[in-house]
Formats: C-alpha cells, sequence, structure tokens
C-alpha cells in the first residue's frame, strides 16, 4: 500500500470528528502559535460547505459575521492544528453548498434549525464508530472466506 494512505489512515483514526453537514453551525477550536506561545482561537458560524477532499484531505468552509464582514476560513478537518470541532445547532438546508448565505443579512439569514447538546453528539460519533468497525469487520469475513476459495 501506499506510504501516504498509511499516512492517512493514521490520521483519521487519531480523530474523532462529528457528523458535520452543511447548515450545521459549529465551534472550531484552533491552535494558534504567536512566537512561543501557543494558545487556542475559537471560530463559531455557520458550515457553507463542505470540500471535495478524500479521507485525511477533507476540508470544511465555516462563515461568521464580523462588525457586519463576512469572514470565511476554511479548516481541513483532520489537520493537527484543529482541536476539537463542536456542534452547536444543526439547521435545515436543501443544497450541499449554501453560498446564497453570502448575500443575506440579518433576518434574512435566519435558517430553521434545531440545537444539539452535547451528549446527542457523542452519541452519534458512537453510533458511527460502531458502524465503522462493523463494517471493517465484514470486509475482514469476506477477504477470508475468498482466500479461502483459492486454497481449495
Amino acid at each position: 500500500m501506499n506510504l501516504l494512505q498509511d499516512i492517512q489512515k493514521l490520521a483519521i483514526s487519531k480523530k474523532k470528528i462529528p457528523d458535520i453537514k452543511p447548515g450545521n453551525t459549529v465551534k472550531i477550536h484552533q491552535k494558534i502559535k504567536e512566537g512561543e506561545k501557543e494558545r487556542i482561537q475559537i471560530f463559531e458560524g455557520l458550515v457553507i460547505a463542505i470540500g471535495s477532499g478524500h479521507g485525511a484531505n477533507k476540508t470544511i468552509t465555516v462563515r461568521k459575521v464580523v462588525e457586519g464582514i463576512g469572514v470565511e476560513k476554511i479548516f481541513p478537518l483532520y489537520s493537527p492544528n484543529v482541536e476539537k470541532i463542536e456542534v452547536k445547532k444543526q439547521s435545515k438546508v436543501r443544497r450541499a453548498k449554501v453560498y446564497y448565505m453570502r448575500d443575506r443579512m440579518g433576518k434574512a439569514a435566519r435558517l430553521k434549525g434545531t440545537f444539539v447538546n452535547e451528549e446527542e453528539i457523542e452519541k452519534s460519533v458512537e453510533e458511527l464508530a460502531v458502524q465503522k468497525a462493523k463494517e471493517e469487520a465484514e470486509k475482514e469475513t469476506q477477504e477470508g472466506a475468498k482466500e479461502e476459495a483459492k486454497e481449495e
């Protein structure tokens, strides 16, 4: 297997990332290094797009309005500088890219949604982990069955 793929699998297995969808309001804890000091800065905003990268290359675009000016940041999900991601609110959107929010201000920028507590997020992360483990176990059993068939 390719060395790059091994490194990407290792990066994915180390981090727990909640299920992030466009329209979610998220809090991203990012490490900032200033000289010798290191601190954590929180960026809270609306997920307007999920990048097309696969595996460890996946990115999200988060938008917030600061003093009337829209600020967008693109975060690599599995970057070592991204300490933690929290989903604060889930909104109902019908598109994969919510770029139309750039043109909206004030009340027009509201989305229908529900606030999410941390317990629900932890449950969904655990369910995803269990589901991945089941899929991997199924793949291993299928590969084992194929090898036995080849031997016979």
